[in-house]
């Protein structure tokens, strides 16, 4: 099967009947919240900063459209990505999927109907925020998210096959998540403190181009190209650490509004210490144990990153 085109036989595989919980649970893959979670309390917590305030039913919005949004993106990446993850031997909880297909424990058409139905959900979220924020950017920048997403997985883009699939989970994750959360408690785009956007961006785009690595055979073998495939997985690491030094150097020194130098010095500090714990790491192979650990020194930096940066605003 070519890999530019969906896989036929996902509508129509056998799995078991009944509603299998512990399966929707493994496909729901519920630790990846974390990277939509943090990124949207950041944009809230710029608002919150400023003066703006809390507003409980739009917060408790924005984290049901956040755990909607996550789960439109596992299911359909599980549906977009069957016959790759089936050649996948070198998987871990970081990559690979949540195996819920390539094992036939769920059918593929119900993932992709889940899917489809969070997508509604999410869109039907983004109406309410308008409708209470006042504003429409919180519904454009959910549908531009989806759009992102869509051109990751799916024809006719499907860039996550033909390259810059990171720079779009960047856009996404860095970009995408944190104008909503911002933009959705303080009713408008002034004053948004777009300086933050260089480690969050950042971050979430190190913190893909880590995810990738262990799945490089399997992307090598379907012609997916990944950052991973295209640099080699030692270049890849070794561009993923400058990028990420070059962010802790920013949060040291840049001025951004809210935190003091302390404060910065702090979350720079813990962050150098996982980024130097890497480097024992470096050269590690695809299926090896020393690449997961790897991975979750990155994922961990990523998150050291936005919970510290999260925590000082709505401390402040």
């Amino acid at each position: 099967m070519h890999l530019d085109q969906p896989a036929k036989t996902l509508l129509t595989d056998d799995a078991p009947r009944g509603f299998p919980w512990s399966s929707w649970l493994q496909a729901a893959r519920l630790p990846s919240q974390l990277y939509i979670f943090w990124p949207l309390l950041l944009g809230q917590a710029m608002a919150f900063q400023q003066g703006a305030p809390m507003n409980w039913a739009v917060l408790l919005l924005c984290h049901a459209y956040g755990l909607l949004i996550q789960l439109f993106i596992v299911f359909a990446n599980d549906v977009a990505d069957v016959e790759t993850d089936r050649a996948n031997t070198t998987y871990t909880i970081f990559s690979g999927g949540s195996r819920v297909l390539v094992r036939g424990l769920l059918p593929g058409r119900h993932l992709a109907l889940a899917a489809g139905a969070c997508a509604l959900l999410a869109l039907l979220t983004g109406l309410v925020l308008q409708f209470i924020s006042g504003t429409w950017l919180p519904l454009l920048l959910i549908i531009a998210g989806l759009g992102l997403l869509w051109a990751y997985s799916f024809p006719p883009f499907r860039l996550s096959y033909r390259g810059g699939g990171e720079l779009l989970q960047m856009l996404g994750v860095g970009l995408v998540l944190p104008l909503i959360g911002y933009s959705a408690q303080s009713g408008s785009m002034s004053g948004f403190g777009w300086a933050f956007l260089v480690p969050v961006l950042l971050f979430s785009l190190t913190c893909a181009m880590s995810t990738a690595l262990p799945d490089e055979p399997s992307d090598r073998k379907s012609r997916k190209r990944s950052s991973a495939v295209l640099l080699g997985t030692r270049t890849s690491q070794w561009s993923i650490l400058v990028i990420n030094a070059a962010v802790l150097c920013f949060l040291l020194m840049a001025p951004l509004s809210g935190t003091t130098f302390t404060e910065r010095a702090l979350i720079s500090g813990l962050g150098t210490a996982i980024w130097l714990t890497s480097l024992a790491f470096l050269g590690s192979r695809p299926g090896s144990r020393a690449v997961t650990i790897f991975v979750a020194l990155q994922v961990s930096l990523f998150l050291v990153g936005l919970t510290g940066l999260t925590m000082v605003l709505l401390t402040s």
